[in-house]
């Protein structure tokens, strides 16, 4: 069965951000920008060691009645946003399939790539 991976990323202003995908590829959990490399390895450490405890997430509305959820290091700074879904159901399944994945070592590094 296919695991999850980190695919980590420049952006065309420079600055870096990851995402964790599932293992069909689809994207479950978004990172904030940050200004180094370092710091975008540095929030990656975070989703793993903070994934696999239910009580760092929060599922929340969004305006259009849609939900999603944030996944909080310890000291309750986001570390990642996801995308939106439909039903609150959805984003419960969406949690855990981070809570699955989110602990993966595997991290495919294309800051190397044009943004």
């Amino acid at each position: 069965m296919a695991t999850g991976h980190y695919d980590l990323k420049k952006a065309k202003n420079g600055q870096f951000h990851f995402n964790l995908k599932a293992g069909n590829g689809e994207i479950i959990l978004t990172s904030e920008m940050y200004a180094s490399k370092a710091s975008a390895e540095n929030g990656i450490t975070s989703v793993q060691n903070n994934a696999p405890y239910e009580e760092q997430y929060e599922i929340k509305p969004s305006k259009d009645g849609q939900f999603y959820f944030v996944l909080k290091a310890k000291n309750h700074q986001v570390i990642g946003v996801s995308e939106m879904y439909t039903t609150e159901g959805a984003a419960r399944k969406g949690v855990q399939s981070v809570v699955k994945n989110g602990a993966t070592a595997d991290i495919r590094d294309s800051t190397q790539q044009p943004a």
